[in-house]
């Protein structure tokens, strides 16, 4: 039950639910009129219900206009009174998709404040309706797959891309239009990102077969796909592909149609967000440390607009810019031991890091690839300073035994080298280490 200084005044509720159902009674479905739908789009089509999407629209407006308890809550009344006003006994098309699109608009505003659980109750939900779109349970599935990955299920995440490429299993390939071809890439693209997070690059490069010239290559797939390039150093290509995700996504505020939808961490702003640092990321490892700053600048304050400045996906992006600092006096002999311990510091505390004193255990699984990276940067700032090299060593062995990826070691991903066959890459969508 929510407090009663969250809820929505009755008279707004009223208003609410007397233009859902109103909508609901009069509406006639029109082929030719474009609806805009929450933060990913306009769709096009006679399966959606226009007041549905409005009252998303409305909804997630209202929620990220201040960011606060009570915006969300009442955001989280107007879905809620929407999803109530879907009959709940029509199995056909058009209200499947608009359930469909509800939840996935709940899912996001849940996990936007760290409710995983219910943010993936709702998600699942969306598997039962089984005569939405197709992009509306690969768009499901692909957030489930994401907020698992987040949260360090890795286990899960692989059984859920395998559910999510079943889903367009049945689809016939040599019948299938453009909008197959996304729904069909992202699903092999969520299930090539499981496969780099474990580190199995081998694994994960048949997913992304043919992708260069794959029309469906867009948002989430085209920035996975960028960061495989990117971890098997094909630097060149990896570059345009995220310059081309960048561009795509912030050009498209609004989509055309319906297989631009995506949720939690999967949306169109953490597309962007992500695809920022990892081509500053890039710049690093390419030595380009100038644009590498002012790129990896522009995503910290992407990074603070959406979440605001204490959000742990800050701490992300700050520990991506304290490792391009430290890269950067290695390789110019330079030294900015100041700044790389500030941002490491600031970094650490908003990932919200445990203790050094607890010891890591297999329990610690959130956040810990960022966590384990930004301890060891830091402890190398630490250990070359002699009277500071007992705190560096103690930060050193806590970070390496939280480190978790099976291909590289944690003083392997901390430095940059020629020789090496691949380089480390922090996906912000997931906060992980590929």
């Amino acid at each position: 039950m929510l407090p009663s200084s969250l809820k929505l005044s009755r008279a707004a509720t009223a208003t609410v639910a007397r233009t859902v159902q109103l909508g609901l009674a009069s509406f006639k479905p029109s082929s030719s009129t474009p609806y805009r739908l929450i933060h990913d789009g306009i769709i096009k089509g006679p399966n959606v219900n226009p007041v549905a999407l409005q009252m998303i629209d409305y909804a997630l407006s209202l929620a990220n206009s201040k960011k606060s308890d009570e915006s969300h809550a009442q955001a989280m009344l107007v879905l809620e009174q929407c999803l109530s006003s879907q009959s709940s006994e029509s199995q056909d098309v058009f209200t499947h998709n608009s359930k469909g699109m509800v939840l996935l608009a709940m899912s996001s505003l849940l996990s936007a404040r760290g409710n995983y659980d219910d943010a993936m109750e709702k998600l699942q939900n969306i598997q039962d309706l089984v005569h939405s779109h197709l992009d509306v349970r690969v768009a499901a599935m692909e957030a489930l797959t994401g907020i698992n990955l987040e949260m360090g299920n890795d286990d899960t995440s692989s059984v859920l891309a395998d559910k999510c490429l079943e889903l367009i299993g049945k689809v016939d390939l040599k019948n299938s239009d453009e909008g197959s071809e996304v729904a069909i890439a992202r699903a092999k693209a969520i299930k090539g990102l499981t496969e780099l997070v474990q580190g199995n690059l081998e694994s994960a490069e048949p997913f992304f077969q043919g992708f260069l010239d794959n029309k469906g290559c867009i948002g989430n797939a085209a920035l996975t796909y960028g960061e495989f390039l990117h971890a098997t150093r094909n630097f060149s290509l990896a570059k345009d592909i995220y310059q081309k995700v960048i561009q795509e996504v912030a050009k498209k505020k609004d989509f055309t149609d319906v297989h631009a939808l995506a949720a939690c961490n999967m949306a169109s702003e953490e597309v962007l967000l992500a695809a920022t640092c990892s081509l500053g990321q890039l710049e690093v490892h390419m030595g380009n440390f100038g644009n590498a700053e002012e790129t990896l600048t522009t995503a910290l304050n992407r990074a603070e607009q959406l979440f605001g400045s204490h959000h742990p996906k800050v701490g992300v992006v700050l520990t991506c810019l304290a490792l391009m600092f430290q890269h950067k006096a290695k390789q110019e002999h330079s030294s900015s031991l100041l700044i790389q311990e500030g941002l490491y510091r600031r970094a650490i505390d908003l990932l919200k890091a445990p203790p050094l004193d607890l010891e890591v255990n297999r329990t610690m699984r959130s956040r810990m690839d960022i966590i384990a990276l930004a301890r060891g940067g830091y402890a190398e700032t630490l250990c070359i300073q002699e009277n500071r090299k007992p705190e560096g060593e103690k930060m050193k062995r806590w970070a390496e035994a939280a480190w978790r990826n099976r291909s590289l070691s944690l003083s392997e991903a901390l430095k940059i080298s020629d020789s090496s066959t691949r380089m480390p890459v922090v996906d912000a969508r997931i906060v992980r280490a590929l």
